[in-house]
């Protein structure tokens, strides 16, 4: 009897401890994987998803931030995870597109590892300076750095980051070299652009408007084609004469390589959801975040945008003479 009681319960624990079919996924919580460290734009908003989600899905959905690498050292654990729907990704532009022209051999295969949910939104920069830097827009920002470039330095998230590349696009377009300060994260970096420590960022809208609005920093440009909401009075790069530094940074949802497609798809229906509920819109959107429309938003699109993105990305590093590390 003891042995038939010790074989039933062995039993019940495999069945308990196995994963849960597609069908009936999800049975438990979920981790949601930010690769890059707290207090960042991408922080931010990561978590207002992860709640969200967490709700039509039934199950909590725990945000564990992992920032290192420009966010390739979060993204690698989550391609090499168990792929059965219970851990995912929010990537970018940086994670899976600069990544892999910046870094000789990066962790992983941006456009291969991964089984894309899809896109959730955009997310244009803004080129935020230290408080005391004697400029008051862009013109003169330009001017300064021309005149003191050897002495300047700038900040980002790490090497291949969303805030690394659009202050390249923007040194070259203007014609200087300045030193790069990377760090193990935006909010690192941006403690240090309030304390004077660097002297410019391209920082996300998300956490960049905030601090200029707030005095912390001065905002110097929106580094997109059109104005951003949260901060209107706010000349673009564009309107102040400098064209071509446009640098919206895109943000999507992805699972390990081979978790079943029934699970993809159904996390893809709650994004979906999620995206069409006006309430959860408008505080993404307050955020300074632009939802992509949902022709943009499925899986099969995001398969399809992230080599074009690798490709295009690409070109702009060569471009640059930014030699892979």
């Amino acid at each position: 009897m003891r042995r038939l009681y010790t074989l039933l319960l062995s039993l019940a624990t495999l069945v308990l401890g196995a994963p849960a079919s597609a069908q009936t996924w999800p049975t438990r919580p979920i981790t949601l994987v930010i690769p890059f460290a707290p207090g960042g734009g991408v922080d931010a908003s990561a978590r207002i998803q992860a709640q969200a989600l967490g709700e039509l899905l039934g199950q909590p959905i725990v945000s564990e931030n992992m920032g290192a690498a420009a966010g390739m050292v979060g993204s690698a654990r989550v391609a090499k995870a168990e792929p059965d729907g219970y851990m995912f990704l929010i990537g970018n532009t940086g994670t899976h597109a600069y990544s892999q022209s910046v870094n000789k051999k990066p962790l992983y295969n941006a456009a291969t590892d991964f089984a894309p949910v899809g896109l959730v939104s955009e997310s244009p920069r803004i080129l935020d300076a230290r408080k005391d830097l004697p400029v008051a827009n862009l013109q003169q920002f330009v001017a300064y750095a021309k005149a003191n470039h050897a002495k300047m330095q700038f900040g980002s998230a790490g090497v291949g980051a969303g805030t690394h590349l659009p202050c390249v696009l923007l040194n070259n377009a203007i014609g200087v070299e300045i030193t790069h300060i990377p760090y193990r994260g935006e909010g690192p970096a941006l403690q240090d652009l309030i304390a004077g420590r660097i002297d410019y960022m391209c920082n996300t809208i998300q956490t960049g408007a905030a601090h200029a609005k707030a005095g912390n920093v001065k905002g110097i440009a929106v580094m997109a084609a059109k104005r951003s909401s949260v901060i209107p009075d706010l000349a673009t790069s564009g309107e102040q004469g400098l064209a071509g530094v446009e640098a919206s940074v895109w943000n999507a949802l992805f699972f390990p390589k081979g978790t079943p497609n029934a699970i993809v798809q159904k996390m893809a229906k709650a994004v979906n959801d999620m995206l069409d509920n006006p309430a959860l819109r408008k505080r993404l959107e307050d955020l300074g975040l632009e939802i992509v429309p949902p022709e943009r938003r499925g899986p099969e699109y995001l398969a399809k945008f992230v080599p074009e993105e690798i490709e295009r990305w690409g070109k702009v590093v060569r471009a640059a003479g930014i030699t892979p590390e």
